[in-house]
């Protein structure tokens, strides 16, 4: 597939989408694919209604060293995988590097979303009857990196809204508490939608949309919010809703830190027209109104209830 490079806003366009096509899908059509169970304690699905946030130690450790394959793949070519973005401005330490929408181009990621338990343990934590996938993506900060993940939620860089909504967060690297992302526990009840954030420099962006407000200063206020966070060993995993707001300080990577993060649907969600741009995913020609629910072509029912 050749490469298409074109810049809109913060999106650099490389491969075009294409509707995905694999064997999985063709087996979810027949209704013969089922994915990985695994059974989510009734203490983590609680927790995470009510913080927006829960750890699982080493939920995907048998799936570190296979994503780690797919991110390298990722990370050495960026201009062959799609919506490749660096963080870093000329001159600053470091590296941070982040892709997504490339799981049907990425063999290891296409694996992790249909054989992996991920579908299972996000329709559990959303409390839904199926989990539908949305989209991956694949983070790098190398050793040296001082560039802070702005605060935010991702709800509002996306197409998407509603409130059955599950981030699966996987960690590739062991990193220190103070290095971890934060997350501020029930932000994602507050009723709340705030700017969207470039991740290169912190400033907002689609300041248009009258729906949101800009993120308070968490960062130099953690003593007033209820933060979780957590040391990571790699397959460690954290899920987290689409409304909780996170974030990273900008102290020094003292080592690298990589993760592999996928996002899924439940019942409720459907397509929202945002004003200005949406980054993940732009998807173009995509046929879909407000208020429609997410086309399953593009965006499959991996899981559902029993």
């Amino acid at each position: 597939m050749e490469a298409q490079a074109s810049q809109s806003g913060f999106n650099e366009w490389t491969i075009p989408w294409e509707a995905p096509d694999c064997e999985e899908i063709d087996q979810l059509k027949a209704g013969r694919f089922q994915p990985p169970d695994y059974e989510l304690s009734p203490q983590d699905i609680e927790t995470y209604q009510r913080d927006g946030v829960v750890f699982l130690k080493g939920a995907f450790a048998d799936w570190v060293d296979p994503l780690r394959a797919g991110l390298s793949r990722n990370v050495a070519n960026p201009d062959s995988y799609r919506f490749p973005a660096e963080s870093t401005n000329p001159g600053e330490p470091g590296r941070f590097f982040d892709s997504y929408c490339n799981w049907p181009l990425i063999p290891e990621y296409r694996d992790f979303v249909f054989h992996s338990p991920a579908a299972s343990i996000a329709g559990q934590a959303m409390q839904a009857s199926q989990a539908q996938f949305f989209h991956e993506h694949a983070f790098m900060k190398e050793p040296g990196t001082q560039k802070a993940t702005p605060w935010h939620q991702d709800m509002p860089y996306y197409c998407v809204t509603g409130e059955q909504t599950c981030s699966v967060y996987v960690a590739l690297d062991q990193v220190d508490i103070d290095l971890s992302v934060k997350y501020v526990k029930g932000s994602h009840l507050w009723g709340k939608l705030y700017h969207p954030k470039v991740w290169l420099d912190g400033e907002d962006f689609n300041t248009v949309d009258e729906t949101m407000e800009p993120v308070p200063d968490i960062g130099g206020n953690l003593d007033q919010y209820d933060i979780a966070s957590w040391a990571l060993e790699p397959g460690d995993t954290i899920l987290f809703t689409f409304r909780t707001l996170h974030g990273t300080s900008d102290g020094v990577m003292r080592k690298g830190r990589s993760a592999f993060s996928t996002r899924w649907m439940g019942d409720d969600v459907r397509y929202c027209d945002r004003p200005g741009e949406t980054t993940s995913p732009p998807y173009e020609a995509h046929g879909m109104r407000e208020g429609d629910r997410m086309r399953e072509d593009w965006f499959p029912v991996v899981w559902r209830r029993a």
